[in-house]
């Protein structure tokens, strides 16, 4: 299998997560990419499986490094980025490389990657359905939620930047269409 990504992007509670959890379960050739982060593990994030946890200092000296793929100062002193030695060693193992990122973070890692890149926009239903989500996830305060709503409606206008958008209004009929769009993406 020749090197190859599939990179999901999304509003956060856009149900991203899931479907790429769902992908993983179907496609044994995906691994999936652990993303650096600055920010605290929520709920039962586990480091080292949903995300490496480090310190801002830290992530700031790998920036120095050039040890990123493509990273962004989501917020103030919280990072997200992807590690090039963790591409390098899910291809290693002739995997192709699933990302779960951020949408400024999707488009920088489709610029990267070209045409070994498949990149999935996870559309919300509508932006009040995003926030009755991210209320009923219950990992966030109402002023956080206040903000990832409006940053919701901004990353929104970002969604033609992306190679497929998918609306997640039905998980069953998202994962299908997801289904079909990696199989035919994988056959090339």
């Amino acid at each position: 299998m020749n090197e190859k990504v599939i990179i999901f992007s999304a509003p956060s509670g856009s149900g991203k997560t899931t479907l790429v959890k769902h992908c993983l379960q179907e496609f044994p050739d995906l691994a999936f990419s652990i993303s650096c982060t600055t920010r605290n593990a929520r709920g039962t994030e586990t480091h080292g499986i949903d995300y490496h946890f480090i310190s801002a200092d830290e992530f700031r000296k790998k920036i120095g490094e050039n040890a990123f793929v493509e990273f962004e100062e989501v917020y103030s002193d919280k990072y997200y980025g992807t590690l090039k030695s963790e591409v390098e060693r899910i291809w290693a193992t002739g995997k192709v490389v699933i990302f779960d990122v951020d949408v400024k973070g999707g488009i920088s890692l489709k610029k990267y990657f070209g045409e070994k890149a498949l990149s999935i926009f996870i559309m919300p239903p509508s932006v009040a359905e995003l926030e009755m989500r991210l209320i009923a996830r219950g990992t966030d305060d109402l002023e956080t939620i206040k903000t990832r709503v409006e940053k919701a409606t901004e990353e929104i206008s970002f969604k033609n930047d992306f190679d497929e958008i998918v609306v997640n209004d039905q998980l069953e009929v998202a994962k299908n269409k997801i289904e079909n769009l990696i199989k035919n993406f994988l056959a090339l």
